[in-house]
C-alpha cells in the first residue's frame, strides 16, 4: 500500500477520513491495520491510535513507522483491549480478510464506548462474488461484470504485488445481520464512486462507475 493503491488514494481515503470526522484526542482502533498507514493518517489529525493485525511483519513495520503508536500483533476476533475503551473503531477493507468476521464485529462492538462509532469500508459482495471479473466481446471490450453463487460464503485466493492472501466472499445480508446482531445501529451506507476530477485525471477508474467495488458503513453502539 505504501507504493500507492489507487483504490485507497483515489477513492476511499477521502471518504473514510470524512466518515471518521473529528478525531482530535479520541481513542481510535484500526482493526486490520496492516503496516499502519491509516493509523498514521488518523494520528496526524490528533487521534490516539491503536492498530491490530495478526501479521508480525506488518506490525513490525507499523511500529517502525509510527514509534509513538500502539500496535498489537493480534486477531480481530479476540482484541486485546478492555470493554468500552475506544471512541471509534475502523475497519478499512479488512473484513474480507478475517475468517470469523462475526466474532470480529462483536469484538469491535465490545470495545466501543456507549455512543461510539464503527466506520467500515469493505469490498462489495458483487466484487467478491466475481468469476472472471469482466466478460469481454471478441474485440476485448468490456461487456459486463461476471459473478455467481452470490449467497454462498466462501474463501478465494487473491494475488497481486507478489502477495498471495485469502479473501472471503459473503453476501451483504450476512454482514448486515452480524452488525445488527452485535447491537449496533446503522447511521450511514454508501457505495462510493470516484469524483469527476479523479475520472478526468485517471481514466482507468471508470470501471468504478460501472460496478460498485466497495461499500462504506457507519454503525453506532447505543
Amino acid at each position: 500500500m505504501e507504493l500507492g493503491d489507487p483504490n485507497r488514494v483515489l477513492l476511499l481515503d477521502e471518504v473514510m477520513l470524512g466518515l471518521c470526522g473529528e478525531v482530535q484526542g479520541k481513542e481510535v482502533l484500526d482493526a486490520g491495520c496492516g503496516e499502519g498507514r491509516f493509523c498514521r493518517m488518523l494520528a496526524a489529525r490528533g487521534a490516539r491510535t491503536t492498530g491490530i493485525d495478526p501479521t508480525a511483519t506488518l506490525i513490525q513495520t507499523a511500529r517502525a513507522r509510527q514509534p509513538d503508536g500502539i500496535f498489537h500483533e493480534a486477531a480481530a476476533e479476540a482484541l486485546p483491549l478492555a470493554d468500552a475503551s475506544m471512541d471509534l473503531a475502523v475497519s478499512y477493507v479488512a473484513l474480507v480478510d478475517i475468517p470469523d468476521f462475526r466474532a470480529a464485529i462483536r469484538e469491535m462492538a465490545r470495545v466501543l464506548r456507549p455512543g461510539g462509532r464503527m466506520v467500515v469500508a469493505n469490498l462489495n459482495g458483487f466484487a467478491t462474488a466475481t468469476t472472471k471479473f469482466w466478460a469481454r466481446d471478441e474485440d476485448g471490450n468490456k461487456l459486463h461484470w461476471t459473478m455467481d453463487n452470490y449467497m454462498t460464503e466462501r474463501a478465494a485466493r487473491a494475488e497481486w504485488a507478489d502477495l498471495s492472501i485469502i479473501n472471503w466472499h459473503r453476501p451483504l445480508s450476512a454482514y448486515m445481520r452480524a452488525f445488527i446482531g452485535a447491537g449496533l445501529t446503522l447511521e450511514h451506507f454508501d457505495e462510493p464512486m470516484p469524483k469527476p476530477e479523479v475520472l478526468a485525471a485517471h481514466p482507468g477508474m471508470q470501471d468504478y462507475r460501472r460496478m460498485p467495488h466497495f461499500c462504506t458503513m457507519v454503525w453506532r453502539r447505543p
